[in-house]
């Protein structure tokens, strides 16, 4: 079992985890363009060579605050995967980097009832906030 950064050559293992994830129908060519953004990371998790995971997060810098602060996006291991602590190193991957990138703080945004990803990112010392999620659709 190994991480590394995702690369151009990983988009088609990209588009297929992201479509057993959540369905999106992202293109390879949207995944190609989406990793040449500097502020998105995304790390890649795989068996014998064979990807089994990723997780993306997102760096911000503002003029509002003095630190970039960071937000885990999204993390998927396949089924047959899960339970081996790949959830875990994958997390710690990112989490080292932006730590190498000067963030102190990474929020998460997971479903209320996903109790499966809450005891992960608890057991990463995460904690539960107080904010509320406000959210609009935004039509041309």
């Amino acid at each position: 079992m190994h991480y590394r950064w995702a690369a151009d050559n990983d988009a088609q293992a990209l588009v297929t985890l992201n479509d057993e994830f959540n369905g999106a129908g992202i293109t390879e060519e949207e995944v190609i363009e989406n990793l040449s953004n500097p502020n998105e990371l995304v790390a890649l998790a795989l068996i014998n060579d064979y990807p089994v995971g990723f997780a993306c997060a997102q760096l911000y810098r503002s003029i509002c605050y003095p630190n970039p602060y960071a937000e885990l996006t999204e993390l998927y291991i396949r089924y047959e995967a899960r339970r081996k602590g790949i959830a875990t190193m994958l997390v710690r991957f990112i989490e080292e980097e932006l730590i190498r990138q000067g963030v102190k703080s990474m929020k998460v945004l997971t479903g209320k009832k996903n109790e499966a990803a809450i005891k992960t990112y608890e057991r990463l010392s995460y904690f539960k906030e107080e904010e509320q999620l406000l959210q609009k659709t935004l039509m041309s």
